[in-house]
């Protein structure tokens, strides 16, 4: 140990200061500088007025390590109250299906993070909806894995080109908000693995993320914070994983040793001390309970994401970010367009044209709705400079050429703005929704506003699955919104006069009532909220989602995938570029021509499902394993190629307790939702 005090850099300067020597070089010369009680210092923040920032070790040159709440971009609470560029939702994101947009949103996320002079980006949220329920559902991107993933790679990846560290959150089956400090997920191993973990292992394996922040809940009923087998067997040892492990905040408060937290290979307590007080670490460490090799670990980790991040660096070899740039506010409103989602456009009554419409009676609260307030909807809470509303957006669109009636007259087309808000019982954290339907008022809105007015179109504004059984056969159109961002309202405009082509498709399953989904099926409590000692019971297995739907052959109000467009599509012959996969390594490409046989420029997403038809487990009949989204002018044909990787279509096996791809036939089935299928193939897999 000795020796490597006296390393020392050309220039005299110690090895960990000079920023041209390799990360782990850097941090092996670091560690053995520091006494035990440094050691101590770096696992916890101690910032009761801080609640986001660590300490300082002054004696080793050791800077704070900043974060910031996201994942809509940089909170305002955690950023000296600053307001910054407010993105689209996490679903709308998702909603989107553009693996090249989600990463220029991360870029993007990244230089305002950068701007405000932090270092850490707390997202994404990657949990996978479980039930329409969970008042989070709007800061995470799906129920399905695979789609999950892909879009989270990308983003990851766009964030920490600016040399600040993503954090995946939250690990793991946090998947509803109440009791979130005390529930127990009871899971299956397979589930667990299949559903639940499979995106936070591609992420970790793809996009080495520099940061995983621990859930609140127990996992079979250890906490997320001192869950060994989540965090150090499967988190660092299976998957490689080298950054640090952070609490959620305060998440440590009802573990009941130092120890456990250390010894499962949590790296940060936030926002302060309450397990890793100098004291108990001390007195744990003093009486062997945890060894200085596992401490030695946890402090290399935390120094690594400094170094990762720059902490040590000269300022002028950083990015220096920017935040609230037109370029930011271009991207938004790009980012909010794609994500939105056409469900009904009965006789083609969208887009509207400006040219021949004389009147419009806008209606609903939701018009003139503002999201981007300080805690509003609790962590993700960005407050931007400006936020635009649909009405707002829609006044500016026809100026001059239509006028806008705000609730009552008499015109041919009246718009209504519903939707869901951040406060208690809606798209929040800290409390899940009570009911998947619109609140009373809005639906009774609709219902008189649809018999008053010969069209009608109504725009949803929320970040979960919407009921609409009391009311959609009444209106011709139905647009599917999101929380948008700042620029939401000139987005909603833009789409609704056919400025662009809506390309959105449903990153969830809209059930037509609660009790089609999984997690609600028995009418049992301990599926979910869960029972007297708070257990949730996972008893739907693998079958979440679409996979349900699918599995048990419950028509949903609108498929996982679903999305319509102004123009249409022609899917043409498939070529598959070999016929078998060897092995998880292999991967082939799917290639499909496709078509815009409509009259205007637009976008489709093929996506591609694979169908084990021999299985030895029991699979669902079918799992999204690729996508595409292709933009096509009129009459434009394309052939479109989909990387299918064999990694994706494997199961979990819990004889091995690892991934596994069977010998045997498979089908490709391949069309614009799970339950659009138009062209079928098969192959083998050896």
């Amino acid at each position: 140990m000795a020796v490597f005090c006296f390393i020392f850099s050309m220039s005299g300067n110690p090895v960990y200061l000079n920023d041209a020597i390799s990360v782990e070089k850097r941090v092996d010369d670091l560690i053995p500088r520091l006494t035990s009680k440094e050691k101590f210092k770096l696992l916890a923040s101690n910032g009761r007025l801080r609640m986001y920032v660590t300490d300082p070790i002054k004696q080793q040159g050791i800077p704070s390590l900043k974060m910031t709440d996201g994942p809509l971009g940089v909170a305002m609470h955690s950023s000296g109250f600053k307001k910054n560029t407010r993105f689209p939702a996490t679903v709308a994101l998702a909603a989107s299906w553009n693996r090249k947009l989600t990463h220029q949103v991360g870029v993007a996320m990244g230089k305002e993070v950068r701007a405000i002079g932090r270092q850490v980006l707390l997202a994404p949220g990657i949990n996978i909806a479980r039930t329409p329920l969970n008042g989070r559902t709007f800061e995470y991107f799906s129920e399905d894995p695979y789609l999950t993933k892909e879009l989270a790679i990308p983003l990851v990846n766009g964030v920490q080109e600016q040399r600040v560290a993503a954090c995946l959150k939250h690990y793991a089956a946090n998947n509803q908000e109440t009791d979130r400090r005390s529930s127990d997920s009871i899971i299956d191993e397979r589930t667990l693995h299949e559903i639940y973990l499979r995106a936070f292992r591609a992420a970790v394996l793809e996009a080495d993320p520099w940061t995983v922040m621990s859930c609140y809940n127990k996992v079979n009923g250890v906490y997320g914070s001192e869950n060994k087998y989540l965090l150090r067997d499967v988190l660092m040892d299976k998957w490689g994983f080298n950054g640090l492990v952070m609490t959620d905040w305060f998440a440590s408060r009802p573990i009941e040793t130092t120890e456990g937290c250390v010894n499962a290979g949590l790296g940060l307590e936030m926002p302060w001390p309450l397990k890793y007080k100098t004291k108990s670490l001390e007195k744990a460490f003093n009486e062997d309970k945890f060894t200085e090799e596992i401490l030695d670990d946890l402090v290399r980790r935390n120094l690594r994401v400094m170094m990762w991040t720059g902490l040590f660096d000269k300022s002028e070899k950083l990015p220096q970010g920017s935040r609230n740039t037109r370029e930011h506010q271009d991207l938004v409103r790009w980012a909010a367009e794609e994500g939105m989602v056409l469900l009904k456009n009965e006789g083609d009554l969208l887009p509207l044209d400006i040219d021949s419409i004389d009147r419009i009676s806008i209606h609903g609260k939701h018009m003139k709705k503002k999201f981007g307030r300080i805690l509003n909807g609790g962590s993700s809470a960005v407050s931007p400079p400006y936020e635009v509303t649909p009405l707002e957006g829609l006044t500016k669109k026809v100026k001059g050429k239509v006028r806008l009636y705000v609730n009552d007259a008499e015109t041919e087309v009246a718009i209504i703005f519903v939707g869901l808000d951040h406060k208690r019982g809606g798209d929040t954290e800290s409390s899940d929704r009570s009911s998947i339907h619109l609140p009373d008022e809005q639906v009774h809105l609709i219902r008189r506003i649809a018999s008053e007015y010969k069209k009608t179109v109504v725009c949803i504004i929320a970040g979960s699955p919407i009921a609409m059984d009391e009311w959609i056969n009444d209106v011709e159109a139905v647009l599917m919104c999101w929380y948008g961002g700042m620029e939401a309202g000139h987005a909603i405009a833009n789409l609704l006069f056919g400025d662009v082509n809506p390309s959105g498709k449903l990153p969830l399953t809209f059930p037509m009532k609660l009790s089609d989904s999984p997690a609600h099926s028995s009418g049992n409590p301990k599926n979910f909220p869960g029972d007297e000692e708070k257990r949730v019971f996972y008893d739907e297995g693998i079958f979440v989602g679409y996979r349900w739907f699918d599995e048990k052959n419950i028509e949903p109000l609108f498929p996982f995938g679903f999305g319509q467009s102004y123009t249409s599509f022609e899917f043409g012959e498939v070529h598959l570029s070999k016929s078998n996969l060897k092995g998880l390594d292999d991967k082939l490409s799917v290639e499909v021509a496709i078509t815009n046989i409509g009259t205007s420029a637009g976008a489709e997403v093929v996506q591609v499902y694979a169908h084990d038809i021999q299985a030895s487990v029991q699979r669902p009949p079918r799992e999204l394993v690729g996508f595409e989204k292709i933009f096509l002018q009129p009459g434009e044909t394309k052939s479109v190629p989909i990387l299918v990787k064999a990694d994706d279509i494997a199961f979990y096996d819990i004889e091995t307790h690892d991934w596994m791809i069977e010998p045997g036939d498979y089908k490709f089935l391949i069309g614009n939702s799970s339950r659009s299928i138009f062209l079928d193939t098969e192959f083998l897999t050896e």
